[in-house]
């Protein structure tokens, strides 16, 4: 979770007279999108990573599209709106989550939510460069104080020295995938239903990982759990189906870099959820940087007010 009028970004135009929704769909996607880090954890803990990611990818689109199928929905993509979505699939999905994945095994929960919160920065630079998007002053100071914030956050949590060197590589690699798709779903702007879409990119996210998965991990490495099927249930159909449509319809009507810099508050959120879910540890002073983060997350989204006509 399809293209939008023109390459810069646009606001959504929202009657005074009706009921904004926006707002809870943002709030949702920040739940559902920070509380994976969590499932994700728990499900590398009992199975590979790149299995796990290829039984989900798979599943996901095969629910997506079978739903499409029941409810006889109409395809309304061309083939070049599926290569596209099938593209996505390889960025957004494979690439993204494999690695992220890859780096769970051996980075907290709340340090993965972390790094992958700078994906505003980049994708505010990159959007800025090819997408035709503004970089006001206002943005650059809002997207500052969310490094501030977030970085803050990460030098206090690199000091406890528990999360490896070579899982935040695994973590930044994750991060410059979901930039590259993110910055490639508003440059190549499929049209059709972002629903299907979704069901195209999971289908292609799980065959680009299976060869990998099968080859680079066995089976038998599997620990079955309630809480792996637990983790893997929210992963299927919180993480790959509704959070990933919702993420497609932010990036439709915010903008890529409004849109993006709703991660900043993956930080805190992950750390709350991996604090109450997996015991990790969170000190007040990680809590501080929210507040930087939640001023640059306004200063960057806050709609640009319309220019006044003078009469003549």
């Amino acid at each position: 979770m399809s293209s939008a009028s023109s390459p810069a970004a646009t606001s959504m135009s929202v009657p005074r007279t009706g009921f904004n929704t926006l707002p809870l769909l943002i709030a949702l996607f920040c739940l559902l999108w920070s509380y994976a880090f969590v499932a994700g954890k728990i499900g590398v803990t009992d199975c590979p990573p790149l299995i796990l990611l290829a039984a989900r990818f798979s599943l996901a689109g095969v629910l997506i599209l079978g739903i499409s199928w029941l409810r006889r929905d109409q395809w309304d993509l061309t083939w070049r709106d599926a290569a596209v979505f099938a593209v996505l699939g390889v960025a957004n999905n494979a690439l993204y989550l494999g690695l992220g994945y890859t780096g769970l095994k051996t980075v907290s929960a709340g340090l993965g939510a972390l790094i992958v919160s700078a994906n505003p920065v980049f994708t505010a630079m990159l959007a800025a460069m090819f997408l035709g998007e503004t970089m006001t002053l206002r943005k650059v100071v809002g997207l500052v104080l969310g490094i501030v914030g977030v970085a803050f956050i990460v030098w206090h949590r690199m000091k406890v020295g528990t999360d490896s060197p070579h899982g935040i590589l695994f973590t930044l690699a994750s991060l410059a995938s979901i930039v590259a798709g993110t910055v490639l779903f508003k440059l190549l702007a499929p049209k059709g239903s972002l629903w299907i879409g979704n069901g195209i990119q999971n289908i292609a996210g799980g065959l680009a990982v299976m060869p990998f998965a099968f080859t680079l991990s066995s089976v038998g490495d599997i620990v079955p759990s309630m809480r792996l099927a637990g983790a893997f249930a929210f992963l299927v159909l919180g993480g790959s189906i509704l959070a990933y449509l919702l993420w497609f319809h932010l990036l439709k009507v915010c903008g890529a870099t409004a849109a993006s810099a709703y991660h900043f508050l993956m930080p805190p959120l992950g750390m709350l959820f991996a604090y109450l879910v997996l015991g990790e540890h969170v000190e007040f002073r990680d809590l501080l940087g929210i507040v930087p983060v939640a001023l640059g997350i306004y200063l960057v989204t806050r709609p640009t007010a319309p220019a006044k006509v003078r009469a003549a």
